[in-house]
């Protein structure tokens, strides 16, 4: 049988700067997990996960684009993030998030967003796809954040958090040879 914890609101706020979720959310995980931040995070992240499933379906039609010009200017990134609504594009959060995005593609050189984009020509001569897919698709890298979770997760974290749909639609990296 598992002890009842008094939630406080210090607890709640931990958690919500930890995570960046709402007050209600917080609330909730901790409740759920007994008190203990490291699941609340846990339970968080799937949560987010669940929400971003659940609207991946709706129409992105707002957004922005975004650049990083690396320091010495010899890579720069254009990314083009939609969203559902003008409202969500001019956040902070938003723009954080495109900018982001910008600094991981100058960092990791991904071709590709995701599987799906990649030629069934390309993908039958990789003799290890298990390898080839996180290292060129940009949704499958390790987020150079944070290489605990992949962009896929980092986005989908975003998308719980902002209640919008949000998709990463192109970009392009430049490099000087």
């Amino acid at each position: 049988m598992s002890k009842k914890v008094n939630i406080t609101l210090d607890m709640v706020k931990r958690l919500r700067e930890m995570s960046g979720a709402g007050v209600m959310s917080c609330k909730k995980a901790l409740a759920e997990t007994d008190g203990d931040l490291e699941e609340s995070l846990e339970f968080l992240r799937v949560q987010g996960l669940s929400i971003a499933a659940k609207k991946a379906s709706r129409e992105t039609r707002e957004g922005l684009i975004s650049s990083y010009v690396h320091f010495g200017g010899k890579i720069g990134v254009l990314v083009e993030l939609n969203c559902e609504t003008d409202f969500v594009a001019k956040k902070d959060e938003f723009k954080q998030l495109a900018k982001d995005i910008c600094m991981h593609i100058a960092w990791s050189n991904p071709q590709f967003i995701s599987r799906e984009e990649v030629t069934e020509e390309i993908a039958a001569r990789e003799k290890d796809p298990d390898r080839y897919f996180p290292k060129v698709c940009l949704l499958e890298q390790s987020f150079f954040r944070d290489n605990e979770i992949t962009v896929s997760s980092y986005l989908s974290s975003q998308i719980a958090k902002m209640g919008e749909n949000i998709r990463i639609r192109r970009f392009v990296r430049y490099q000087l040879r």
